[in-house]
């Protein structure tokens, strides 16, 4: 089509029981009048086909011809045909879409044990409020209902509009999902959302079901005190190196012999296993970077494969906890420093970074990377992370990075060893 000639749009959709060949019977025929295209998209929901393409045509020029062998031919195909001109400035809204800074598309995901229509009717309800148009929902999980065999549910919806609106969007999800008892994840689309290659993890609480150093001082009958000392650190009512060094002083006699026998009692979280295990077939490097103690957190690396660690010493000597503390202490801004080492040293963009943390001291690292993560944390956490998982267990997270059940599925991940190669 000559350039600078004057044009039209129009929109042609088909629609009705998918089988093979249809989108070649189609676009066959538009091949055979030189018609131009400026869109297409297809989807099949249920068996059912939805193509739809946006044509350009001079202006004058004869469709009726064009648009009476596609309606015949759509009916020899089992489809129906539709055709209707766009105006210009639809035409501009749909080329805003791509070029506008302005104009972003953004990833919504729900997750939970099962996804209701209320808690859907909620979420599509705030993006209407915000102006923005729900161009997609995809179900990533096995199936949404709750059920014997089903232990995760996830849709994805990608949505579009004005960057203006996220913050209020992201502040209307956050209290959605408590409401709703569901995690809603809101993130931008772009190159780095599939694309991550580090992914981050605080210990306790979050890769295992508990705080290693509380088990220690229950073991040497200091449980009550510590734990307060813990839970003000976790909630940043207290500084970490200064809690950390009076939770340690505590433990001081207890027997060596008692401190490893903690490694077979605390049980990792939901889903770790299976977390990692994708991870590593996927080819993303772990790292366990930890305000707890090293002889657990390298018992993890050995079990799981994990890349790096980085933790606490636990300072022993004649068979007993010394009391003491060993600098440098992992703290928040430690663990933040270590990431961007790990990333550095990796030749990974902090963009590609994904951090999980549950605590007051893992909210430097979460906002260093890529993506933050709050797994079953404190609100403080959950409010300064871009995003908060609390009802699923941590293999909800391959659902943020785009990852479906069905990808993992002809792999048997469930079966394969954690460490293996």
């Amino acid at each position: 089509m000559p350039t600078g000639t004057l044009t039209e749009a129009i929109l042609i959709h088909f629609s009705g029981p998918d089988a093979p060949g249809l989108t070649a019977g189609i676009t066959n025929v538009l091949a055979s009048h030189n018609v131009s295209i400026l869109d297409i998209g297809q989807a099949v929901v249920h068996e059912t086909l939805a193509l739809g393409m946006l044509v350009e045509i001079p202006c004058g020029f004869d469709f009726a011809p064009v648009k009476s062998a596609l309606v015949n031919r759509a009916h020899e195909l089992g489809l129906q045909a539709h055709c209707k001109k766009i105006p210009r400035n639809a035409v501009k809204h749909w080329l805003r879409g791509l070029r506008d800074e302005h104009f972003v598309h953004f990833i919504i995901t729900v997750l939970g044990r099962a996804i209701t229509f209320q808690q859907i009717a909620r979420i599509s309800a705030i993006v209407a409020a915000h102006g923005m148009n729900i161009d997609r929902i995809e179900r990533l999980s096995g199936q949404l209902s709750a059920g014997a065999d089903a232990e995760n549910a996830c849709i994805e919806l990608s949505v579009s509009g004005d960057t203006s609106r996220e913050a209020g969007m992201r502040a209307e999800f956050l209290a959605a999902a408590q409401e709703l008892s569901i995690d809603i994840a809101f993130q931008r689309e772009g190159v780095f959302r599939r694309n991550r290659r580090l992914f981050a993890f605080d210990m306790d609480s979050t890769l295992i079901q508990g705080e290693v150093i509380d088990e220690l001082a229950k073991m040497a009958g200091v449980g009550d005190q510590v734990a307060k000392i813990t839970a003000a650190a976790m909630r940043g009512e207290l500084a970490f190196d200064e809690s950390f060094t009076r939770r340690v002083a505590l433990l001081k006699g207890l027997p060596a012999e008692r401190v490893n026998s903690l490694l077979d009692t605390i049980p990792l979280a939901d889903g770790a296993e299976r977390l990692i295990r994708t991870l590593k077939l996927l080819g993303y490097k772990t790292a366990i970077l930890s305000g707890g103690f090293n002889f657990f957190a390298r018992s993890l690396q050995e079990r799981l494969g994990i890349d790096y660690i980085h933790s606490n010493e636990l300072d022993i000597a004649d068979g007993v906890v010394t009391g003491r503390v060993i600098p440098p202490i992992v703290n928040g801004a430690r663990k933040a420093a270590l990431l961007a080492e790990i990333a550095a040293g990796e030749s990974i963009s902090l963009e590609q970074v994904v951090a999980v943390g549950d605590g007051a001291n893992d909210i430097p690292m979460l906002e260093l990377a890529g993506m933050g993560i709050a797994y079953r944390a404190k609100l403080l956490v959950r409010q300064n992370a871009d995003q908060s998982i609390s009802f699923l267990g941590l293999d909800g997270l391959l659902y943020l990075i785009g990852v479906r059940d069905r990808d993992l599925q002809p792999i048997s991940i469930s079966n394969s060893p954690a460490g293996s190669q």
